[in-house]
């Protein structure tokens, strides 16, 4: 079984008031708000490999006794629950993860679905988030979320999948996945070309530059070779997609929600049908307007009002 210790021999998390992190787009004022929210960085050892872990202080004047945990997607960190999280600390209390391979958690010799539950549940448990937790993933944290519904789901108070699609098999059986190019390592001078040369996958247009920006920035970490991004290769390998996650959703112990963009590359309003019929008729499925596959950066605020709406209607149901 996974253990979940303080791990005195972890990496150091970054300065997060370093100079490389600030955004020099223009930023609306509820951006400031949250990300002058504060919060602390934590490292627990799961399996034998380091992983961090942010969590959000609550309010004084606040004692929430349920837990929100959010997991990124590939290739991505728990800082692009930034500007999101403080939103939900009067209410829960609130942590985002760096999946093993990813953000500034530790590299493993493989990875699977299985082994990011363990992640996840260990760092459910860490950070005191108390009796079922609710987990929310987007992109490939949904499918990390979709096995730890599977195997953990009698422990949680729900599951919400954000933008992740789970594809109806075609007729000969076969079960089509996203897919994505070998990744190859890539390093640069400094960290403003790292910056400059930041794509989001799926390519998208997004018409907030300061979120975009502020994911990059988080996205770097220096090297002898140079500055490069946070995550290890083999994450991205075709590997990842070799389990039935469309199992996974259907028998989740727990309840289950889907969010998704209405213009996501990935996820069609067929995709999203199919969901609705694996999760049951009881499972809400959001669709945000105006919004691609990174709706968390597309439409923040919508996603943030989905998001309660959710949760808030699951407790008022308990």
């Amino acid at each position: 079984m996974s253990t979940a210790n303080d791990a005195p021999a972890a990496p150091q998390a970054p300065d997060w008031n370093s100079a490389m992190l600030r955004v020099k787009n223009p930023t609306p004022g509820w951006f400031e708000w949250a990300l002058a929210q504060p919060f602390a960085s934590h490292f627990i050892d799961v399996a034998g490999c380091p992983i961090h872990y942010l969590r959000w202080a609550t309010p004084a004047d606040h004692a929430p006794q349920r837990g929100l945990l959010f997991v990124h997607g590939g290739g991505a960190h728990a800082n692009w629950w930034r500007f999101l999280a403080p939103f939900f600390t009067r209410e829960f209390k609130v942590v985002a993860l760096d999946i093993s391979g990813m953000g500034d958690s530790g590299n493993r010799p493989e990875y699977n679905a299985t082994l990011r539950a363990e992640e996840i549940r260990a760092v459910c448990a860490h950070a005191e988030l108390g009796e079922r937790p609710f987990v929310v993933g987007h992109s490939f944290g949904g499918y990390m979320t979709m096995r730890y519904g599977a195997l953990f789901g009698a422990e949680a108070g729900g599951i919400v999948i954000a933008d992740t699609p789970v594809n109806r098999p075609d007729p000969d059986g076969n079960r089509p996945t996203p897919s994505r190019p070998a990744s190859v390592a890539r390093y640069y001078p400094d960290v403003e070309t790292g910056v400059d040369r930041f794509r989001l996958m799926p390519t998208q247009p997004c018409d907030n530059a300061y979120l975009v920006e502020f994911i990059a920035r988080h996205s770097l970490r220096e090297t002898e070779l140079g500055w490069t991004w946070k995550f290890d290769i083999d994450t991205m390998n075709g590997r990842r997609w070799d389990e039935p996650f469309h199992d996974y959703l259907q028998h989740a112990g727990c309840r289950r929600a889907l969010i998704y963009g209405e213009h996501s590359a990935l996820l069609s309003r067929d995709t999203a049908n199919y969901m609705a019929e694996l999760m049951g008729p009881q499972s809400p499925v959001v669709e945000i307007p105006a919004a691609h596959h990174h709706l968390t950066l597309d439409q923040p605020l919508a996603f943030v009002s989905a998001l309660r709406a959710i949760l808030g209607g699951w407790l008022a149901r308990e």
